[in-house]
């Protein structure tokens, strides 16, 4: 190949000027590709550990939302200790992309902007106008607009304390006996400093988001204000004594449902005269029946008690003669007549209970009997995905439909595989649990009111259970139950998609203003009004 024709310089100096420059370029074109390679180098490194966190970050993401019988079986990580492991995973995979769009010339220049969901139309919108710079050469220039580029960014101004001064004159008339005042307004913590307000604060992030109170001491602090945790808690005292009524009108309220899901978890708390910890529970009496088409409000009932014994939920649902959907504890029984009469509960059991001893041999593949079975399971809850919120009469028809052949090859293929199987084995147990229970398992398939899971009570409980980390209690007497009333009440709120501390306040001001007892429906969070 020919060499293409160079224009040479005559002159030396300029010659030496051109064989510089020409190194100089030599050189930075070197450079560059030096820095593409390691900019390669360091998006396939920044690829591979992406792609490690991201599959750690499903396998909790379906840990976190699946279905309970699907969660990560080490007994050491609780659900408050998979949410740390997702946000710090997440956390993770964002730094190292900072890292690699720093390195870049134009990053993320060809990224196509994310859909991205528009904020909530309550919040207040701040406009801020940016103008353009007036440059010498716009002097004299008419500007016309022609459009604009429109961007939100979600801002925060941090919660502050304030102080309420309320005067109240007093006036006396000119030669006359006596003086007038207005009287003092009413408030829960009479004499006291906190408002109704303060109050809702405290008990909305020490009983729904898991703030204890030395905890809120310390955050309070930072704004110079001195709230000493004892202190704090003589007022949840006095909170819980005064809602007590309106968590029993909820149970109340619970059983007059045709269905009702129950559950229960433990909980820690102090062996009286001993200082060493033992168990408590907390039971959960939740009511929805919106999942057949019913149009009363869903509500969470929940009871703090020393004990699991059968005693505790028979006082808490003395006089209920609905269905019960447990998920298959022995306390339920005794509530349930063997011959099925009307003067006991109808028991319901959850199937996702079922299916969880299955799925554990499953996931382990250990079994091709348990994997089966997890895969016929499957269909009974596609069959309830587009049945829910119809009519029991409907679920029916829509169950006998596909949901009962399924059924009726569940228990065929237990039952052939039993006697081939080692009685002492985990899938003979898991078999014949199902087995045993068959006629309360199949009840559902002829009452749409019965639902396939006992998940609505067990997403309830759930947020709860963040207090085995953040609280030891002291027995029913020493919290307990303060905690099941103030808890009852908030979840309540959240269920029905209502501000927790917007309706605690307000509904504070209304007790300490002396609103009628025989006006409780109207304080429920569910009548709810701003």
């Amino acid at each position: 190949m020919t060499p293409p024709d160079l224009q040479l310089p005559d002159d030396i100096e300029t010659l030496k000027a051109m064989v510089l420059a020409m190194a100089e370029k030599a050189a930075r074109t070197d450079a560059l590709e030096s820095e593409v390679a390691d900019l390669k180098a360091r998006n396939a490194d920044a690829d591979e550990r992406i792609e490690r966190l991201t599959q750690i970050l499903k396998a909790f993401d379906r840990a976190r939302f699946g279905r309970r019988s699907e969660k990560l079986g080490s007994p050491g990580i609780d659900d408050e200790q998979e949410a740390f492991v997702f946000e710090e995973i997440e956390t993770g995979i964002a730094a190292i992309r900072a890292q690699v769009d720093k390195g870049a010339t134009h990053p993320d220049s060809k990224r196509p902007p994310r859909p991205r969901k528009g904020f909530a139309p309550h919040l207040e919108r701040v406009e801020v106008v940016i103008e353009p710079d007036e440059l010498p050469e716009h002097v004299d220039k008419q500007k016309v607009l022609i459009g604009e580029d429109v961007s939100e960014r979600l801002d925060v101004v941090p919660a502050k304390f304030r102080v309420i001064v309320t005067r109240r004159p007093k006036y006396a008339f000119k030669n006359e006996d006596g003086v007038i005042q207005a009287a003092a307004p009413a408030h829960i913590i009479e004499a006291g400093i906190p408002t109704e307000a303060l109050l809702a604060q405290i008990a909305v992030s020490k009983y729904a988001d898991g703030l204890p109170l030395y905890r809120q001491e310390a955050i309070y602090a930072r704004d110079k204000v001195e709230l000493d945790r004892k202190l704090m808690a003589q007022w949840m005292g006095k909170l819980g004594f005064e809602l007590d009524i309106l968590a029993d009108y909820i149970l109340a309220e619970i059983k007059k449902a045709e269905r009702i899901f129950a559950d229960e978890t433990t909980l820690p708390t102090l062996a009286p005269g001993s200082g060493s910890a033992k168990t408590a529970w907390l039971w959960a009496y939740a009511r929805d029946d919106r999942p057949f088409g019913g149009s009363s409000p869903p509500m969470v009932a929940y009871r703090f008690e020393d004990s699991r014994a059968g005693d505790r939920v028979a006082r808490h649902l003395s006089g209920y003669r609905g269905i019960l959907q447990v998920d298959g504890h022995g306390a339920y029984n005794k509530l349930a007549r063997s011959d099925g009469g009307n003067d006991g509960v109808m028991l319901a059991y959850c199937w996702s209970h079922s299916r969880r001893k299955f799925y554990e041999l499953h996931a382990s593949d250990s079994s091709k009997i348990a994997t089966e079975t997890v895969e016929l399971m499957a269909k009974l809850w596609q069959v309830e995905e587009t049945a829910r919120g119809q009519s029991p009469d409907a679920r029916v028809a829509a169950r006998q439909a596909t949901s009962a052949a399924v059924v009726t090859e569940l228990f065929a293929l237990w039952q052939k595989t039993l006697p081939r199987i080692s009685g002492k084995s985990k899938l003979a147990e898991a078999i014949r649990y199902a087995t045993s229970r068959r006629s309360i398992f199949e009840r559902f398939l002829t009452d749409g009111r019965i639902e396939l899971d006992n998940n609505i009570v067990e997403r309830a409980i759930r947020p709860q259970t963040i207090t085995r980390k953040n609280s030891l209690f002291a027995g029913s007497d020493g919290g307990g139950r303060t905690w099941a009333t103030i808890a009852t009440l908030l979840q309540t709120a959240k269920m029905n998609d209502v501000d927790p501390q917007a309706w605690l306040t307000q509904t504070l001001e209304r007790i300490a203003k002396g609103w009628p007892s025989s006006d409780l429906d109207a304080l429920m969070p569910w009548n709810y009004t701003r």
